[in-house]
């Protein structure tokens, strides 16, 4: 008899930090996570693309965003790369697996599409899902989302008429009957679910039982917990001893020396408890594997889209442009109570009717060890953990990986172990060749070598050639770092290596140019004249 293909479960999560979850040196209880880390593989060097909706873009196709048009944001800024949706050039993990003989669910955020509230050839459904909850937009309430949707209809009224949606249990809940659903009506047919958590984006809501169980884990403060973070990192063999911890954020005071401390503890306990939410919601999709038969041969992938977010909400947007433009929030609870927006330390971040995120220094102690955030190129902006669950693919268990690899790679690795190839055309069109790397070898051996590694993202760049990163915080000039001896970015070696340094730009510069990368300021006049406000892209 033929073996049914693996099932495979995508995990993916909104604006955490690289060293948040407990198997990652943090203090936030994963226990759900943790058990897959235990039972599988860890990756030290696994990166994201610095934002929201280029990740999801880069991480469906196998592509770099500017490739698939979704450059920066879900905003039509013009030029291809840049239109904001998917386009016909790429294929998506779900319609290339079609040819596998997959079906193919999602449960969560989808971000890259523009259109937010007429169905398009960008949406779920028509890119290869055979259902869809979620959301179209990328942010917004987890008591009353805009745009969500099932299929391809709007259904905001079922949060509203519901008192306990949620939607981080919503979006858990969606999958775990997807799985049931799946198993029992085709047990012989493997299936794809890429499960899509808004957590722990802002706004800071929680459930007030998850916010109570994390009163007085971060008293400490920013700076001890830091130490703490990196100190656990070293000890389970993510990082090396010889990576030392970067520097408090300039803009950011000792904590010994931070006003409104219970607001500011209360905001990282807020944090804490969407990610602990997210993590129950897996132990429960998991339960649905087992109970299913399924969990030894379903590769389990987790990861981020991005590092920890150091924005307030949005500086300088407007009320009006969050609820009626960017469709981020809603002015007023299900309840008709009005929504507080921005960071106030008088209002206790939780509640519906709160809209606040939790700030740039508890963003750093997320990103612990490194420096910069989400936006940014610098390992801050881009490390991400990368968690590998398959009983029957991996033979070795709480392992750690330092092979590097970045978001084109999620899609090679799943066709890789589905046996799917990857497509030449789809719908007549030709399709850009897929340039990510399969990370299954990495699955029985570490250290595989792989081809240079580049990024882009308003501007902010980097490539990695083997140990070498070259890094450009925009309009900076370009920074040199040694993987190997300083991952943390410490010591810049640009002025030591001139020659190195010009070598990588001019690939830097032959990636950008086949890839259609604009400059900067480009983008920005072009986003302007579509009215969308410079504060709210970039930070």
């Amino acid at each position: 008899m033929t073996r049914k293909k693996p099932n495979v479960v995508l995990i993916l999560n909104d604006d955490m930090g690289y060293s948040d979850l407990g198997c990652y040196g943090g203090e936030i209880e994963t226990p759900n996570l943790d058990r897959l880390a235990r039972k599988g593989l860890r990756f030290s060097q696994f990166y994201n693309t610095a934002r929201c909706s280029p990740s999801r873009a880069s991480m469906m196709t196998g592509l770099h965003p500017h490739q698939t048009g979704v450059g920066i944001l879900t905003y039509d800024s013009g030029p291809e790369g840049y239109a904001g949706n998917l386009n016909r050039r790429c294929v998506t993990i779900p319609q290339a697996l079609k040819a596998s003989g997959y079906r193919s669910y999602m449960s969560g955020k989808w971000h890259v599409a523009s259109s937010l509230t007429r169905p398009t050839d960008t949406w779920p459904m028509q890119r290869g899902f055979d259902a869809f909850f979620g959301t179209i937009i990328g942010a917004g309430s987890f008591y009353d989302p805009n745009t969500l949707t099932r299929g391809n209809d709007n259904i905001e009224h079922e949060a509203k008429e519901d008192p306990s949606f949620f939607y981080t249990d919503a979006i858990s809940n969606q999958a775990v009957a997807y799985i049931d659903e799946h198993c029992r009506t085709q047990p012989d047919t493997p299936f794809f679910t890429y499960v899509a958590y808004t957590a722990p984006h802002w706004p800071l809501h929680a459930h007030d039982e998850d916010i109570a169980k994390y009163k007085g884990r971060f008293d400490k403060g920013w700076d001890r917990l830091r130490e703490e973070r990196l100190d656990r990192l070293v000890s389970s063999g993510i990082l090396k001893d010889a990576w030392k911890l970067s520097p408090r954020d300039e803009t950011q005071p000792p904590w010994t020396d931070a006003d409104h401390k219970a607001w500011l503890l209360r905001c990282m306990e807020v944090y804490a408890a969407q990610i602990d939410r997210m993590d129950q919601g897996i132990g429960r999709i998991l339960a649905a594997l087992e109970r299913n038969g399924q969990l030894d041969d379903t590769l389990v992938i987790f990861l981020a889209d991005n590092g920890a977010c150091a924005e307030d909400i949005p500086e300088n947007v407007t009320v009006d442009e969050l609820v009626h433009k960017l469709m981020i929030a809603k002015s007023h609870t299900r309840a008709g109570e009005p929504v507080h927006f921005g960071n106030d330390p008088s209002r206790m971040p939780g509640p519906e009717n709160t809209y606040q995120s939790y700030g740039t220094a508890w963003a750093n102690l997320s990103n612990t060890p490194f420096r910069l955030y989400k936006h940014w190129i610098h390992e801050g902006g881009i490390s991400t953990p990368l968690i590998v669950h398959w009983p029957a693919g991996i033979k070795d268990a709480n392992q750690v990986r330092h092979t590097p690899g970045y978001l084109p790679d999620i899609m090679a690795t799943i066709l890789d172990v589905t046996g799917t190839a990857y497509p030449e055309s789809w719908d007549g069109q030709t399709i850009e060749p897929l340039e990510g790397k399969s990370l299954a070898p990495a699955f029985a051996t570490d250290g595989i070598e792989r081809p240079p590694m580049f990024w882009e993202h308003e501007g902010n760049a980097a490539v990695r050639i083997g140990r070498w990163k070259l890094v450009r915080n925009y309009p900076g000039a370009w920074e040199l770092y040694d993987m190997e001896s300083d991952r943390t970015e410490l010591n810049d070696l640009a002025a030591q290596h001139p020659d190195r340094v010009a070598d990588m730009a001019r690939q830097y510069d032959a990636w950008a140019t086949r890839c259609g990368v604009l400059d900067r300021e480009k983008i920005v006049k072009l986003m302007a004249s579509q009215g969308v406000t410079r504060a709210f892209w970039e930070k």
